[in-house]
């Protein structure tokens, strides 16, 4: 199931030169309950791409959402992208679990608030 989404989230760097994951103002990832280096589904809205990753924290505050290592092929700066982590839930939560969901503005800041839907 869902469990966290980041809605339009803006590229701001990209770092070909590292082993491969996506860097986020860890404020960001701390408000949709991401933890360091956990499993991502990335979609790239500019150009389509989709692929898997991990998630680690970058100084919180700064807005940071860095491509780096093969993920840095995936997109360019200033391309919108989707954030997606997903959870196993058993059948008899189902009916309460809820995403949480953060839709970003163009600097990187969170729109409205945090939505369980």
């Amino acid at each position: 199931m869902l469990k966290s989404k980041l809605h339009k989230l803006k590229v701001t760097r990209v770092q070909p030169d590292y082993e491969g994951s996506l860097a986020i103002d860890a404020d960001l990832i701390s408000a949709v309950k991401l933890r360091p280096y956990e499993k991502i589904l990335v979609s790239n809205l500019a150009n389509g791409n989709r692929f898997e990753t991990y998630v680690v924290p970058a100084d919180p505050g700064s807005g940071t959402v860095c491509l780096m290592g093969p993920a840095a092929s995936m997109g360019s700066v200033g391309d919108r992208i989707i954030v997606f982590a997903f959870c196993n839930v058993a059948d008899n939560e189902i009916e309460h679990h809820r995403p949480l969901i953060l839709a970003i503005d163009e600097m990187n800041r969170p729109i409205g608030g945090l939505k369980e839907v």
